[in-house]
Parts: C-alpha cells; structure tokens; sequence
C-alpha cells in the first residue's frame, strides 16, 4: 500500500507560474474557492493575481515564492520578502481540496523558520481584508496580532479583483519571530 508522501519546499522558478497562478484562484476566486474556507468569492470578482504578478515575485530581489509539492503536484505557495528587520508574508494558498487539514500550519510554520534563519527576520508582517474574521482569526490562533494599521484596498484596479462591497481594505497583522 502506498503511503503519501508530506509536504515539500522549494522555490518557485518560472516553469511553475501557470500552475502557481491556477492555485492561487482556485483557492480564492470563483464557485471553485468554495470548496475550501479561504474563498473570497463573496467579496470579490475577477481574479487574485496574473502571470506577471506571480513572475515579479520569482524575480525580485530578497523576495522568494515558496511552492509546496506533495507527490510531484503543487498544493501551497507563500511569498516572502526580506524588508529589513522584518519578512512580508503574502500570495498564501492551498489547494481548496486541501485545506483545513494542517497544510496551511505546516506552509506557515516554514515559511516563519525561513525568515528568521535566511534573514535574521523578528517579525513577519502580513495584511489581510479587514472584513475576512475567519481568516484573521485563524492568523491570531497562529500568534499574529492585529495593529488596526490599515492601508486602502485599490479600488479600481482590476489586477486585484473587482470588490463586491465598498467597505474593503487591508489590515496588518504581525507577529513576533524570536
């Protein structure tokens, strides 16, 4: 009997942006998000990111795209950004199929030892839609805080999705690493 294998880490390169792009919306956008928690089908229309996007990611300098393999297939991606003393964490997925399974622990919990040991990172910062409870409070039972700092959701710039409410914008989380 086979048994499956467990997550694996590697850098993103640009053979894998159709497939990271793919992921990134089927866990956020459209009828296909909601077979997951993360959806963000009810607040927002159009798509979470591009090529383009996903590629500036993979080319920025002190910027990482951490792709998650499980049996030769991508399941989860993060990004990280060494911004001084501390790491940026974005662009965070899991195959809908998967969540709620501990996948999103384990992508995280890497993610943090990451940037404390490739950086010297003592904070991760991250920002999330104000309005996602769920999301942040999932966030806060993993040690991020909520600042009430709040930056504008761009409205009116399509590379973001098309809100559905005029309420949206972007709150900071953070969370200590040492």
């Amino acid at each position: 009997m086979d048994t499956p294998t467990g997550p694996t880490f590697r850098d993103a390169t640009d053979a894998d942006v159709d497939d990271l792009v793919a992921l990134v919306e089927s866990a956020y956008r459209g009828d296909a998000s909601r077979a997951g928690w993360t959806t963000e089908a009810d607040i927002l229309d159009g798509q979470r990111t591009d090529p383009e996007g996903v590629r500036q990611v993979i080319k920025t300098p002190d910027s990482r795209l951490l792709v998650v393999e499980r049996e030769g297939r991508i399941v989860a991606c993060c990004q990280l950004e060494h911004r001084g003393t501390h790491a940026y964490f974005g662009m965070f997925a899991v195959s809908p199929t998967l969540q709620a399974a501990g996948l999103g622990k384990a992508v995280m919990a890497e993610a943090e030892r990451l940037a404390r040991a490739d950086w010297g990172a003592t904070e991760m910062h991250m920002t999330v839609i104000s309005v996602r409870d769920d999301l942040i409070g999932w966030y806060e039972r993993r040690g991020y805080r909520r600042t009430a700092e709040t930056t504008p959701f761009p409205y009116g710039d399509e590379r973001f999705g098309i809100p559905r409410r005029p309420d949206l914008r972007f709150e900071l989380l953070v969370k200590s690493l040492v």
